[in-house]
């Protein structure tokens, strides 16, 4: 074999890449009751998702409504204190990623530092 070149196996016996394809189909063929419940299941998800966009979308305008009340009476925009305690109760609940998707809503609500 030629270096740099592919046989119909490739280099190192893998398939050359024009042969490799992806797939978003699996190879076989689900069961009709599981592809029916997947297929629930993901209304569920799609369910939840909108209810997770609108209490996202409330939180923002209370967090807005905040830092504009604090703003007017003469006190920072924000408390440290406070987005403390917000990411301490994510990262309880739910982890480290929790405590990254408080601070994704702390920013959304108040916008960058």
């Amino acid at each position: 074999m030629v270096p740099g070149r592919f046989s119909s196996l490739g280099p190192v016996g893998l398939p050359a890449p024009e042969e490799l394809t992806m797939s978003t189909t699996a190879t076989t063929e689900l069961p009709a009751d599981a592809t029916d419940r997947i297929g629930e299941l993901r209304q569920e998800i799609d369910a939840c998702d909108a209810q997770i966009i609108e209490l996202i979308r409330r939180r923002l305008s209370i967090s807005q409504e905040i830092g504009a009340l604090r703003t007017a009476s003469g006190g920072m925009r924000l408390s440290l204190s406070r987005e403390q305690r917000v990411l301490d109760r994510f990262r309880a609940a739910l982890g480290p990623d929790g405590a990254t998707l408080g601070m994704m809503l702390l920013r959304q609500g108040r916008g960058r530092l």
